[in-house]
């Protein structure tokens, strides 16, 4: 195993190699054309084209240099083309300029020689595997080999600044409370529910992941450490086309999955359609050790407990997405979007509890095999409407959502206690059937109005209605026959009602960029705990709350000359406790561990700075701090040898941190992508009647190295490591993974075959321990995180040159249409 030290040393030896890079001055998108032998290409025609129907925005030719350049670029999305007779088209990756982002430089661009000139050949860019951008980073999964025949928590897990803890739980730059959204809708689900769906979710089917520190007062202000945003594939292409993807991932246990994608655009209509499937089997083995005191200060051991958790699981589940967009003039769009999935999954478990005096004499031991059969249902629809309202770039969209999840959960447990000596003392069997469903409605609508090149306003309303319905039935198995457990069972209903509204203003005032925003949320919710038999005094609870928050935002920038660019931010958050956190009920875990929900647990807000600095579009250094009042976090509780979890308040979180980020290019056919992260949590507080002041300095570090190989060969290195780290109560100790890959392009670039190994080391092993009340843990958990992958991809079709239409704006910006959901655990 490669040691943190020698990691350490690796990583800054690469850091310390990086060269420099020129930046163009701002309000431009520039370039340079070349041929195969980097030398500059003459009246190679560089046209520019709007992202959402590829309509031409105004054409250029290089000069003598090979350079072009298109200046006065309204604020949008774009692509570019080079062509010239003879000559291999190239398309540029997605362009984006905004009002404190408005430069772009793109690298050479490469054209290659056909040798038959029979059709035309379009080659489409090669993305870089990271973007940094004024707020936000951006992940390209496909630049990436290692991605192949991974998941999208793979993904995350390596993504700059993205960390999981024990329960898969994700956080970013150390904090807890990241929002995640799918094609820029929020997923309404639980932390469990979200984490089976992310390790469900194929790599293969997402085009880019956009990681939001700060995200501007357009974006909902759920999410005290920001945003991360899952955009999932979708391609509008004149003519048909499509792509194939199948994968073999080989762990202890199979993994395979496929996807298939296809898109018709023709005349006014264009329609699309996407499917994947996965079949992911998989093992975890959990080991918890358990030290219980008497009440004082001198820490006698009262007794003590070890339990060894073998889990093993098969999770199948499929995908469909297909849609249609309708453009009845250049001017507007309106599209439709269908969605589902479906997933079953059936984890077996086999638990062995030993509980010990002192002296660790065994005085009981406790053996409780268990099964559980989760189903999780999607269905979403989606309607939008979006209007170019003049030529300035005025602009109105609405969406319509409706969302519903319907879930049910199987559960078979069967606890034997028995003596010292192996003989039987006791038996108890317990089963659960566990249905919710989950109705969303969602209806927003933003507006755009540029005032002058410089100048932008944005506004929009949203509103919100969440209802769901959960229910949790216990049964005793008793000789043979079934006795509700009123001390378990429960019926829990609860409301949430959103309404929304923001206005953001960007003004660029020469080298200075201002956007000031304003987001205004109210929040009204409703919980009913049903009650029980009155016999057991398990009466009816209920909570209603309402309140109303402002949420302000702040971007300055400032272009200090063509090498170096000052960002500095600022933001307010907030995150609402999920509805299965508010129910107060027990949920059965095993003999020993309990899952309750808290009704009092009150929303946590964060406020949010940063201060960033580029240097010639290559190095980026950012400083940040946050502070977090009722912070709520996983909270653990003793009642005798059982352990009760549920969030709890806990008190005020100070979070300080600085990233560096580095992109550069170290040789022809190398280039490494540096990042280091090292942040200071302190947690100050009182949980159940203890004074909590926990701290902790964390460092980061990801390295990868992306290596390109001539006759279609690429390859990859990679790997995070991840010093001790503190959330809460729960520490956890240091871990890391290394990847490597390679890459080969097959059938004239139109297929490729790419094979992964995953944490090849077997070194992402997660430890750690906690200290609450007179009980002190330590946790390991294995996961069957080495895998070797194998992925074909192979594209389809002939897409058709897009006709040039004489008009500044596009009419559409609606790749991002689709609720998704996920799968209980």
């Amino acid at each position: 195993m490669i040691s943190a030290k020698t990691f350490i040393h690796l990583s800054f030896l690469t850091l310390f190699t990086l060269s420099v890079k020129a930046q163009e001055g701002p309000g431009k998108i520039t370039g340079r054309v070349g041929d195969e032998n980097k030398k500059p290409l003459e009246s190679v025609t560089v046209t520019l084209l709007k992202a959402g129907d590829s309509s031409t925005v105004r054409a250029t030719v290089s000069d003598p240099s090979g350079r072009f350049a298109f200046t006065g670029i309204p604020a949008g999305k774009y692509r570019t083309t080079a062509s010239r007779v003879g000559m291999r088209t190239v398309w540029s990756p997605l362009l984006e300029i905004t009002a404190i982002h408005p430069s772009i430089d793109l690298q050479t661009i490469v054209l290659q020689t056909i040798s038959h000139n029979l059709q035309e050949v379009s080659v489409i860019g090669k993305k870089p595997f990271i973007e940094q951008k004024t707020d936000r980073m951006v992940i390209n999964v496909d630049a990436s080999p290692s991605n192949a025949g991974s998941t999208a928590l793979d993904v995350l897990e390596k993504s700059p600044g993205v960390t999981l803890d024990k329960d898969d739980n994700i956080s970013l730059k150390g904090k807890q409370g990241v929002t995640i959204m799918i094609d820029d809708k929020p997923t309404y689900m639980s932390a469990d529910q979200l984490t089976n769906y992310l390790k469900s979710l194929p790599a293969a089917t997402i085009d880019q992941i956009e990681i939001m520190t700060n995200p501007s007062a357009k974006y909902d202000a759920a999410g005290n450490s920001g945003i991360i945003n899952i955009k999932t594939k979708k391609n509008k292409l004149k003519g048909f086309n499509g792509s194939v993807t199948l994968t073999h991932t080989q762990g202890i246990y199979p993994k395979p999955s496929g996807s298939l994608n296809l898109n018709y655009r023709t005349g006014k209509f264009n329609f699309f359609l996407h499917g994947s499937y996965s079949h992911w089997e998989g093992f975890q083995t959990l080991d918890i050790g358990r030290t219980y005191l008497d009440p004082g200060p001198a820490k006698v051991v009262n007794s003590i407990f070890s339990q060894v958790t073998q889990m093993r699981f098969t999770n199948p589940e499929m995908n469909l997405k297909l849609g249609m967009d309708y453009y009845p003039d250049n001017k507007t769009t309106l599209g439709f979007v269908l969605s589902g999935f479906q997933n079953k999954e059936t984890d077996r478990n086999n638990s062995t509890i030993f509980l010990k005096d002192p002296q660790y004499n065994i005085d009981s031991i406790v053996y409780s095999p268990s099964m559980q059969k989760n189903s999780w249902k999607n269905g979403a629809i989606n309607v939008n409407f979006h209007r170019q309202l003049d030529s300035s770039g005025s602009e109105l969209s609405a969406d319509l959502d409706y969302v519903r999840y319907s879930s049910g959960n199987d559960q078979y447990f069967d606890n034997k206690t028995y003596n010292p000596d192996w003989t039987l003392r006791d038996e108890n069997i317990l089963t659960g059937n566990l249905p919710s469903t989950i109705n969303i409605y969602t209806f927003k609508s933003d507006y755009t109005r540029p005032f002058t090149k410089t100048s932008k306003l944005e506004a929009g309303l949203k509103s919100s209605y969440v209802n769901t319905d959960n229910m949790a039935n216990y049964y005793n198995l008793i000789n043979g026959v079934s006795e509700v457990d009123t001390t378990k069972t429960n019926h829990f209903l609860y409301r949430e009602n959103i309404n929304a509204a923001y206005v953001n203003l960007n003004q660029q005032y020469g080298k200075w960029g201002v956007q000031a925003g304003l987001r205004l949320e109210n929040t009204n919710y409703s919980g009913h705990q049903l009650g029980n038999d009155v016999s057991v005094i398990k009466n009816d609870s209920s909570f209603t709350r309402s309140y109303f928050s402002l949420f302000p935002t702040l971007y300055l920038s400032y272009q200090a000359n063509a090498k170096n660019q000052f960002v500095l931010n600022y933001g307010r958050r907030i995150d609402r406790p999920a509805y299965q956190d508010l129910n107060p009920f027990l949920f059965f875990l095993d003999q020993y561990t309990y899952q309750a929900g808290n009704p009092y647990l009150q929303p946590q807000f964060s406020d949010n700075i940063e201060l960033s600095h580029t240097y010639d579009g290559f190095l980026t250094t950012t400083l940040n701090y946050s502070y977090t009042k009722n912070f709520f976090s996983e909270t653990f509780e003793q009642s005798g040898h059982a352990t009760i979890v549920r969030n709890g308040n806990i008190g005020k979180r100070q979070n300080a941190g600085m990233a560096v980020s580095v992109q550069r290019p170290l040789a022809k056919w190398w280039t490494a992508i540096f990042y280091a992260n090292v942040n200071y949590n302190q947690f100050n507080g009182v949980l159940y009647g203890e004074s909590i002041n926990i701290n902790a300095t964390t460092l980061s570090l990801n390295l990868n190295n992306q290596f390109s190989f001539p006759k279609g060969w690429s390859g990859e290195l990679s790997g995070f490591y991840r010093t001790k780290g503190v959330e809460g109560q729960t520490v956890i100790d240091p871990l890391g993974q290394g990847t490597v890959a390679i890459s080969k392009k097959l059938l004239k670039d139109k297929a490729s075959l790419k094979l992964a190994v995953r944490d090849f080391l077997y070194t992402n092993k997660v430890r750690g321990y906690i200290n609450f009340q007179e009980t002190e843990a330590t946790f390991r958990n294995i996961r069957d995180s080495r895998q070797l992958s194998i992925t074909f991809s192979y594209r389809f079709g002939k897409p058709l040159k897009a006709a040039s239409r004489n008009k500044t704006e596009g009419a559409i910006d609606e790749e991002n249409r689709v609720k998704s959901g996920g799968n209980n655990n």
